[in-house]
């Protein structure tokens, strides 16, 4: 049927066709961060260097140059402590999940543990997102996941972080993938 409707037909007809067609079979992949993106925690980043120790929230961490000599400790990250979710991100969330049909929507986190993060998006009406722990908070790490699900047939993303660097990072796909539809943004909140 479609072959005859694409090849059967006039061709600025058949070029619509092939573009609807385009639309119908595309895999498009929603990715969110948790932390400072969907949820404001009460988990810190400690930092220690030559003795001085500093604590960084997450949004603090997400901007912090590292400086030699650094060593940190994410046990926070183990758990979710006090989350509190940013409304407005919680909204875009929400009625993408309510979309999801065809998308699939994915939180995508430095942390180690997904647990924690599946158990409060469960708790507060997410059953089935997936959750993606990296454990790594190198923004590479989260361009290689996406570059991952485009080699998986993925060809329309959007990925929104508060970190500049990770979104930065993830842009440069596009110059790897100029096909890909793809949309990353930094995320700001008051």
């Amino acid at each position: 049927m479609i072959r005859f409707l694409i090849y059967g037909v006039r061709k600025p007809l058949a070029i619509k066709m092939i573009k609807l067609l385009d639309l119908i079979l595309e895999k498009k992949l929603r990715v969110f961060d948790f932390d400072d993106t969907l949820v404001k925690s009460n988990s810190k980043v400690y930092v220690t260097n030559n003795g001085k120790k500093k604590t960084l929230t997450p949004g603090e961490f997400a901007i912090y140059n590292k400086k030699a000599g650094d060593e940190f400790d994410f046990s926070d990250f183990d758990k979710v402590i006090e989350p509190k979710k940013i409304k407005a991100m919680f909204r875009v969330f929400k009625n993408i999940y309510k979309a999801s049909g065809s998308r699939r929507l994915t939180v995508l986190t430095a942390r180690a543990a997904y647990k924690p993060v599946r158990k409060f998006l469960k708790d507060v009406g997410f059953n089935d997102v997936y959750v993606v722990a990296l454990g790594d908070s190198n923004p590479k790490k989260k361009s290689d996941w996406i570059q991952g699900q485009i080699e998986k047939g993925y060809d329309n993303i959007l990925f929104l972080d508060d970190s500049p660097k990770n979104v930065s990072a993830v842009k440069k796909l596009k110059q790897k993938y100029p096909n890909i539809k793809m949309d990353a943004r930094v995320v700001k909140y008051d």
